[in-house]
């Protein structure tokens, strides 16, 4: 009930306009809560697709650890073994792990491109390995908000050959039976366009 509580004060008091939020204790559901509407009005509930952000980089990180669990990629070897254009500007011998815990300085990239580069796969994977790191790998940590997808995604690539939405849709998603997504399909987009909800 405490929960349920300032679940509603989200609405009331502080402009929330759609949001889910559950918790599970030994895997049984305690606190399950949706309220509130959608971007097109329609009521956000239990099959409403939502956005997790920064989430993601736990399901890009799950995805490499396979492979390594896996045998396939070593997290102590050079990147640079797995891509090869990854050395330019002195980031030879930055081990895979740097890239998967925030130590490899490569918060973004050298050069600043436009909306449709960012969007490329290869264009923003090939600018991060032309860059330069922003500090000396391995010397310091710092949170890599908008680049670990594609770092830790182009291992995945690199190792396997399958892009990461389609490598963690494979590999994890299905056998688990979960709706998430790296990269929305296009028949969950046209359920959100056309007011379905997905999952």
């Amino acid at each position: 009930d405490e929960v349920r509580d300032v679940f509603e004060r989200n609405f009331d008091e502080h402009g929330e306009v759609g949001a889910a939020f559950a918790v599970y204790v030994d895997g049984e559901p305690v606190v399950d809560l949706t309220g509130g509407t959608r971007t097109d009005g329609a009521p956000y509930d239990e099959r409403t697709l939502q956005m997790v952000f920064s989430s993601t980089k736990g399901a890009t990180a799950l995805c490499a650890h396979l492979l390594a669990q896996r045998g396939e990629l070593d997290l102590h070897a050079p990147v640079v073994d797995y891509w090869p254009e990854f050395a330019a500007e002195g980031k030879d011998q930055i081990p895979v792990s740097w890239l998967l815990c925030h130590k490899s300085g490569l918060i973004d990239t050298s050069r600043s491109m436009t909306h449709d580069e960012m969007l490329d796969w290869d264009t923003v994977t090939g600018a991060l390995a032309e860059s330069a790191p922003l500090w000396e790998p391995g010397t310091q940590h710092g949170y890599h908000a908008v680049t670990y997808g594609w770092l830790a995604g182009e291992l995945v690539r690199r190792v396997d050959g399958r892009r990461i939405g389609r490598y963690f849709a494979d590999e994890i998603a299905a056998p688990l039976g979960l709706d998430f997504w790296i990269g929305l399909p296009d028949e969950q987009r046209q359920h959100e366009e056309g007011g379905e909800h997905g999952g």
